[in-house]
């Protein structure tokens, strides 16, 4: 081999390897450009599914309220219908005891054996419907 084949055949391996480099180089830029960008997209999915956490953290923070509303709710309407029961209770007990005055005031109606067991000739009410008189007699 003469001395220009040798310097030719040199240019040529460095030529080559300088190619063999650029493509290595270019090849791993590309590879980067690619990591960066998928790593760009993973940083915003994570961005995006922290949001979504926060929203529905959010949203339990509203419903565990809504429940507490209800249960405070719940126990105002308990109160109420014990109030309304109790009222009921004193009115009806107001109502029994005038219904008991009006017998003691009324001269048809028999009050003596008030045990449940009604009076011969008795119907067997102890309170006359309106207009009734608890017994036989005609008014006339």
């Amino acid at each position: 081999m003469s001395g220009t084949q040798v310097t030719i055949l040199i240019v040529v391996i460095v030529v080559v390897i300088a190619i063999i480099a650029i493509v290595v180089f270019l090849g791993r830029k590309r590879k980067q450009d690619a990591d960066r960008q998928r790593a760009v997209r993973m940083r915003q999915k994570a961005r995006d599914d922290e949001l979504i956490a926060q929203e529905r953290e959010a949203k339990a923070a509203r419903a565990e309220a809504d429940a507490k509303q209800a249960e405070v709710d719940a126990e105002h309407l308990r109160r109420e219908a014990l109030d309304h029961r109790e009222n009921a209770e004193e009115v009806r007990a107001r109502a029994a005891e005038q219904a008991q005055m009006a017998d003691t005031v009324d001269p048809d109606v028999r009050t003596a054996p008030r045990h449940g067991a009604s009076e011969p000739g008795e119907t067997g009410s102890t309170n006359p419907l309106p207009g009734e008189t608890g017994t036989d007699r005609t008014v006339g």
